[in-house]
């Protein structure tokens, strides 16, 4: 009889910077291992992402119930895509209502299998609460991370710790990461900035923090090489092994087809760029979630144009406005600045969806001006480019504070979404890296020699596999041989 396939269960966190990452883990494991993925999420998730995957995937999606109104959300939200920032919470507090519907679904996937568990179950850093679950029903569990390993410690050590209040100094140590350096208060997302304990936030990341101590460990999108500090912190504060399997990142047609809200890319800006001298376009943008002040995208506007470097920038509304909406240029960029660059064809300006690594990869790229959200940072270092950094939420800042003092690769041109940013400091930094200074040469050299290590990491031939190809080998060994000890354990007792 031909042996059952292994079944992995993968689950994210609702929100799109969470989905990718995953879905791009789910094709990898599939292209490398041959097992069965089984892809969980809310209904409307679910949806949007049949129409992502490759063809003839045999990832099969399965929609676990969720009615957001039940929990005090507008209808239908099933996405931080779809709400303000501030209710993000809600969705996370929402989110565990999940668990008996997950646990029954691993429970029917056991019965299908004839009383085969999954192999595993690979889970959101946002859902610790599916460990117990896991320890519950004798099933493998790891979280994955689609942070870095140095961004999420030092987020991880906030939360834990809440420092900041601690101290009566803008600048503060991690208590337990002190190979982190100094972090600043601006450096704060708002949800970390505010928290006292007591917060809706402190009470749902305390619990859902702690829930990791009852994995069998984690899978970061990173690598070792890179990464090092970062993961030796979280293998000696939760005693559990880190696994850099990454840059863990969709197919370049996937990607096109997971756009926003199935929203197809504006292709026309490739045709812009082939257009353009090697090494000469900036590409601005601060992924799905993020936009800036109103007074802000003035300055960056005024910055961009000063420059009289080649951009693409993509633009969404400002703070106060939906996101979603129609762009308004005549009425949050300067005067006359849409005519003046399509006129001398020295800018692009994307209003959707732009296919970012067909960007990134293009020879006429020069610098990335990114919030650092860390699948943009991967998608930039696979391809050898600098980065200008803006973080906005999150553990981005502490991304940009890794890439730019640790690494190399990475300016920071402002912080956060309420900084007051001049443009004449916007021109000095694109300057800075887009120019032929030593600080730029540097950082084009360093962001190469980081392309270089990731291709040696993701190396497949026998016998010369690299770290993050072992990784992903290391972590299915650990996963088969405690299923193993388990069940023979389980057969003692039955005995």
């Amino acid at each position: 009889m031909a042996q059952r396939k292994e079944n992995i269960v993968i689950f994210p966190f609702m929100a799109q910077g969470h989905i990718i990452p995953f879905l791009a883990l789910a094709i990898q494991i599939q292209q490398r291992k041959k097992y069965t993925i089984t892809f969980v999420n809310t209904p409307l998730n679910i949806k949007k992402l049949s129409s992502s995957l490759p063809p003839n995937s045999s990832i099969r999606l399965v929609e676990i119930p969720f009615c957001s109104s039940d929990h005090g959300l507008p209808p239908d939200t099933e996405n931080t895509d779809a709400i303000p920032y501030h209710l993000v919470i809600r969705l996370l507090e929402a989110s565990t209502s999940l668990r008996p519907s997950f646990k029954k679904l691993i429970q029917d996937i056991t019965e299908e299998q004839n009383g085969q568990r999954p192999l595993c179950i690979i889970a959101d850093i946002f859902f610790g609460w599916t460990a117990s679950v896991a320890k519950e029903l004798n099933v493998f569990h790891a979280i994955f991370s689609g942070a870095s390993g140095y961004g999420l410690g030092c987020y991880y050590s906030l939360w834990m710790n809440l420092p900041h209040r601690k101290f009566n100094s803008n600048e503060f140590s991690l208590p337990d990461f002190p190979e982190a350096s100094s972090i600043h208060i601006t450096q704060l997302a708002t949800n970390i900035l505010e928290a006292d304990g007591a917060d809706a936030w402190s009470i749902y990341q305390k619990e859902n923090l702690s829930g990791w101590l009852k994995s069998d460990g984690i899978l970061f999108n990173t690598l070792e090489e890179l990464d090092d500090i970062g993961l030796l912190y979280f293998r000696r504060k939760l005693g559990r092994p880190a696994w850099p399997i990454g840059p863990v990142l969709l197919p370049m047609e996937s990607r096109a087809r997971v756009g926003k809200g199935g929203i197809s890319p504006d292709r026309r800006c490739i045709e812009w760029l082939s257009a353009k001298p090697v090494n000469s376009v900036l590409f601005v943008s601060f992924g799905s979630m993020n936009t800036i002040s109103a007074s802000q995208m003035m300055n960056l506007a005024m910055g961009l144009e000063a420059s009289g470097k080649n951009f693409i920038w993509v633009v969404r509304p400002p703070i106060g406005f939906d996101i979603n909406s129609e762009f308004r240029a005549k009425e949050w960029l300067p005067e006359g600045f849409e005519e003046r660059i399509k006129d001398s064809r020295r800018g692009f300006l994307v209003y959707n969806w732009a296919p970012q690594v067909e960007i990134l990869s293009h020879k006429s790229l020069s610098a990335f001006l990114t919030h650092c959200g860390w699948n943009s940072v991967l998608e930039a270092l696979s391809h050898g480019v600098p980065m200008i950094g803006w973080p906005m939420a999150a553990e981005q800042f502490f991304n940009v504070k890794f890439l730019e003092e640790k690494v190399g690769v990475c300016v920071e041109i402002a912080r956060g979404k309420s900084c007051e940013v001049r443009y004449e400091d916007v021109v000095a930094k694109i300057e800075l890296v887009m120019n032929e200074t030593q600080v730029g040469k540097d950082m084009r050299r360093k962001a190469c020699q980081v392309m270089e290590m990731i291709k040696t990491a993701m190396t497949e031939e026998e016998g010369g596999k690299g770290s993050s190809v072992k990784a992903m080998d290391d972590f299915f060994s650990a996963a088969m041989s405690t299923r193993e000890k388990r069940e023979s354990r389980g057969k003692k007792i039955g005995a």
